[in-house]
């Protein structure tokens, strides 16, 4: 039986190995990248002229340059530190892997692929005699939080595909010479559900499998590389002695090693995850690696080949390299540094043929499995999703022209330049609010959220995009605004937030002109072992009773009532209920609709949700209001906002979708009727940047001067690009209309008025 059906049985009856340490090698740090780089990635890229050096390449995951940078293996003379060959900066990237061999006789290329966060789109490289070129303009839009990349070149056919893998999903994607005016083009074969969203992925080529793994779990799943259009079948390989951090394999002469990352260990399993040894990593303190991979050829300082990651240890952040030659030897694993990927395959057996017009996989019966958007007895015709949403052409096998003012997923999105910009302020933006002023609409202010170290607190904005203040606070995730409060005999504004940092509830008065002030017992702890996320306020109409709410990544909520002591004359917090939200997916935004009585959460992975705020409500009783996969809700929902109407049957629900970086509006009132989904783009003449991987997001309809006569809505940009190119170390929130997001019809059911201190409690 070969080995890739030995697999495919193990798969099939859903074998998993448990991971029993049989012995064990010191794998000291041999070299560094310089610098610090914000890393989790790796990839190597063998040189075809053996004169050059081979390249370590990592991406630049939060520099302004951004993009990735690529090292030479071989350390000069004595010294430890590698030496950059190249640095690429298309904006902050996470995924870059190498190809060989693309394209057919003297036109084949070696390449290095990557895909940008800032725009989702495909580039590739060359690797020279110590350079890296870019090849051809940005191409294949592929529109996703993506968090996973892996080559496969088919042995029986030459045929070279990738796997990218996000929010639970996976693509194969063929990678092709194209006849276009582009020089490559990517076909997707199929799209398929994961049970995890990859955080890492690995493929054996004598196994013939893909492995991947998902955050803070030691399971390793698999299933068959192979070209064809079945969904693959997905089965749990085995588990890790540890969360897995990071996959590779190490390509033997017959069989392969799979190389699984564990913090500041590697253990080396059989294709099959039978355990063969650990790597421990020495030679620094506090070593934390994770995004794994392997040069297998000899080198002057790695003979038998090196282990490459992304580490992060007392010494700095950024790439370290391993040998491989002492650790192999004490583990009795047996080298292959004979390896070359260009010497892996067969290109006379392709079946991707003309029968089928290279849109589909041919069959020994003459027939045809089409690729996605493909259709056809013979693939000789395509199609879109959704025939483009009504707002495009089909130009291509899922390939849309959109309209003017339409794009996003098959043109379903409507596009909205964004207005103005805040200024670039702290390290790792989340969540916005809007403070409105109680008498002069347009001196209302926007509050913003640091969570990193890096400048953590709360910055605050005028309706110009202007940084009028910071305020420290202990990385602070999500924001909101509490209104008419009444500490003691005075009736206040506050500003509430969740702190990370000391997991505790973080409260600010607010002045009257939008200046945040510590207030007493502004710190407020939550229940022992718990680590705070998202955050939400609520104040009931029924009591007048203002609550806050405060959930862990576990989806356990707290509900707090806040109160003024007036023996303490401070602010004091009282537990009333503890619930699970959603169905036990890492949970974050939430917004409370007062007049109705209820909260709204998203559910990152599945849905937004709709529960009772009242502290006796049921909290079994949850609705979904929009669920991942149905045709209009994507992965990750992120941060949730009420637009209020003239009554409590009226106004939206606005949620942000990180994955597609976009945002679904959904109505008010039960049942919550999907409307629309939109996504901001660039403002070329403006000079603002689009928005992209959005999180927090927040709207009031309330006119706010001339600037913003019909609402607000300021939403969280991850990669805040730069004019001059590459992505900016600080964060910015983008800020656009209301009205030119709802359009004129939409925003007659705004309450234009809204005052959020004229509320009305019934007791």
């Amino acid at each position: 039986m070969s080995t890739k059906s030995i697999i495919s049985a193990i798969l099939a009856l859903g074998v998993v190995c448990a991971a029993q340490t049989t012995s064990e090698a010191q794998v000291p740090i041999a070299a560094r990248t310089p610098g610090d780089v914000e890393s989790d990635w790796t990839a190597v890229f063998y040189p075809a002229d053996l004169a050059n050096s081979p390249l370590l390449i990592g991406n630049d995951g939060g520099a302004a340059s951004g993009g990735f940078r690529a090292w030479s293996l071989n350390p000069t003379g004595n010294t430890t530190t590698t030496t950059e060959m190249g640095h690429e900066t298309p904006g902050r990237t996470k995924l870059v892997t190498t190809i060989y061999g693309v394209g057919s006789g003297a036109n084949q290329k070696d390449l290095i692929v990557t895909i940008a966060q800032t725009d989702s789109y495909f580039r590739l490289y060359e690797a020279g005699s110590g350079n890296v070129t870019q090849v051809g303009e940005p191409f294949a839009l592929t529109l996703g939080d993506w968090s996973a990349l892996c080559a496969w070149k088919s042995e029986g056919s030459g045929e070279q595909y990738l796997y990218l893998f996000g929010k639970n999903q996976g693509l194969q994607l063929l990678m092709r010479e194209s006849n276009g005016t582009v020089p490559y083009e990517l076909v997707e074969v199929q799209t398929f559900d994961t049970p995890v969203e990859a955080s890492a992925c690995a493929v054996s080529i004598n196994a013939e499998m893909v492995y991947f793994t998902g955050d803070d779990s030691p399971v390793v799943y698999g299933f068959v590389a192979e070209e064809s259009t079945a969904t693959p079948a997905i089965s749990i390989v085995g588990e890790a002695g540890d969360d897995v951090t990071g996959l590779a394999t190490y390509i033997g002469a017959e069989e392969d090693y799979l190389l699984v990352a564990l913090k500041d260990a590697v253990e080396i399993y059989s294709s099959s995850m039978d355990i063969l040894g650990t790597m421990t990593l020495t030679g620094d303190d506090d070593i934390e690696v994770q995004g794994l991979n392997v040069y297998q050829g000899v080198t002057r300082s790695y003979p038998a080949g090196a282990l490459t990651y992304a580490v992060e240890s007392a010494t700095g952040t950024g790439f370290g390299l391993s040998s491989l030659q002492s650790a192999f030897t004490a583990l009795g694993l047996e080298t292959h540094t004979a390896y070359d990927p260009r010497s892996q395959t067969n290109t006379s057996d392709s079946i991707i043929c003309d029968a089928c017009n290279q849109g589909g996989f041919c069959a020994t019966d003459a027939s045809c499995s089409c690729f996605a958007g493909f259709n056809g007895t013979s693939c000789e015709s395509f199609t879109c999703h959704d025939d483009c949403s009504g707002h495009g052409t089909c130009i291509g096998a899922n390939i849309c022209e959109c309209e003017s003012h339409w794009g996003g997923l098959y043109c379903g999105f409507k596009v909205v330049p964004a207005a103005h910009e805040t200024e670039a302020n702290g390290g790792d933006g989340d969540d916005p609010a809007i403070w409105i002023h109680p008498v002069d609409k347009a001196q209302s202010k926007i509050i913003t959220t640091t969570k990193s170290n890096v400048g953590a607190g709360l910055g605050v904005f005028d309706l110009n995009g202007t940084l009028v203040q910071t305020i420290a606070a202990g990385q602070p995730n999500n924001v909101d605004v509490i209104y008419n409060f009444q500490a003691g005999n005075r009736t206040i504004d506050l500003v509430y937030a969740a702190c990370r940092e000391n997991n505790t509830l973080c409260l600010f008065e607010i002045t009257s002109d939008g200046i945040l002030q510590p207030i007493s017992g502004g710190s407020q702890f939550t229940k022992p072992d718990y680590d705070v996320y998202g955050s939400c306020a609520y104040r009931s109409r029924n009591s007048g009773t203002q609550y806050l709410f405060v959930n862990a990544k576990s989806a356990e909520y707290l509900q707090y009532s806040l109160t003024w002591s007036t023996s303490t004359a401070s602010l004091q917090t009282t537990l009333v209920r503890n619930f699970t939200g959603g169905s036990g997916g890492q949970v974050e935004g939430c917004v409370a609709d007062e007049a109705n009585g209820w909260l709204f959460l998203g559910e990152e992975p599945r849905a937004l949700w709709r529960y009772g705020a009242e502290p006796d409500s049921n909290e079994t009783e949850g609705v979904i209001v929009g669920e991942v996969g149905d045709g209009h809700m994507h992965a990750d929902v992120e941060g949730v906002t009420l637009v209020e109407g003239p009554t409590a049957d009226t106004g939206f629900i606005l949620v942000s979708t990180q994955g597609v970086s976009a945002y679904n509006v959904y109505r008010r009132a039960a049942p919550h009727e999907y409307v629309m989904t939109f996504m901001i783009e660039a403002n070329e003449v403006g000079g603002v940047d689009a928005v992209s991987n959005t999180d927090g997001i927040t709207a009031v309809g309330t006119g706010l001067g001339d600037r913003f006569p019909a609402g607000l809505v300021v939403m969280h940009d991850d990669a805040n690009q730069l004019a001059e190119g590459g992505t900016s170390d600080e964060a910015s929130f983008k800020m656009v209309g209301l009205g030119e997001v709802l359009g004129e019809e939409l925003t007659k059911e705004v309450d234009g008025e809204w005052d959020p201190r004229a509320l009305t409690v019934v007791k």
